[in-house]
């Protein structure tokens, strides 16, 4: 079943730089893609598009039958309440406990708090952190800390998680163990997943599926694909 689909999208900035050209992708309802490519291939500017960072300038962007690129600016947040995002940079908040860090997008919904707390120790125990609970940020390492962000990311359970380099700040062994979260995930709660990274390591060992950007272009389409396959890249 079709969950996201891109028809025909091109993203021309303001300067004049075309990020994106003509591209159409489709992807099924608990995939996992990889989307990889050169620094200012246009795989960020994807991955923006997606949770309606940037606009498409022209085609249409779809996430679960909605068309996101003709939502209106005041609705946006009801798409991100139904998505997961991780970043490269952890975001957390410092002055918050891991627990209050995890709860805080659930207060922002309005949730009460007998509602927040089982979602919170859950998220938390799927990405093994439920002893850090009390924990502040700069009491973790760094890969605890993108497992508190990617607990954060799944708390409401979303259907859609997008990942923007979550291990490029990481070294290789904690990067390992990041990705096994995100392919428990992916594989429990049959959450769609969509990866940019520039990780070699990573994508030729998961051997998903790997969509490959150049210049703006979709250039390549690989089922159990790898970075072998395109040396370019």
């Amino acid at each position: 079943m079709k969950f996201i689909e891109i028809k025909n999208c091109y993203k021309v900035y303001p300067n004049g730089v075309t990020a994106i050209a003509d591209l159409n992708l489709s992807i099924n309802k608990g995939d996992f893609v990889f989307v990889i490519g050169h620094s200012g291939s246009g795989k960020s500017s994807l991955i923006k598009m997606l949770y309606r960072e940037e606009k498409p300038t022209k085609g249409e962007v779809i996430v679960g039958g909605v068309n996101i690129s003709k939502l209106k600016n005041r609705n946006v947040y009801k798409l991100r309440r139904k998505l997961g995002i991780v970043f490269q940079d952890f975001k957390l908040l410092p002055k918050l406990t891991v627990y209050e860090n995890v709860a805080f997008a659930l207060e922002a919904m309005g949730l009460k708090n007998n509602e927040i707390k089982p979602k919170v120790i859950k998220a938390l125990e799927r990405v093994g952190l439920k002893e850090k609970i009390r924990s502040f940020p700069n009491q973790l390492s760094g890969g605890e800390q993108q497992r508190v962000c990617i607990a954060r990311a799944i708390v409401n359970e979303p259907k859609l998680l997008i990942c923007d380099e979550p291990t490029g700040n990481l070294d290789p062994e904690t990067s390992k163990e990041i990705m096994k979260v995100i392919e428990t995930i992916n594989k429990e709660m049959e959450t769609t997943i969509i990866m940019a990274t520039h990780d070699r390591e990573i994508v030729n060992r998961m051997k998903k599926r790997v969509v490959v950007i150049e210049n703006g272009v979709l250039v390549g389409d690989h089922l159990k694909g790898s970075y072998k396959a395109n040396e370019s890249v």
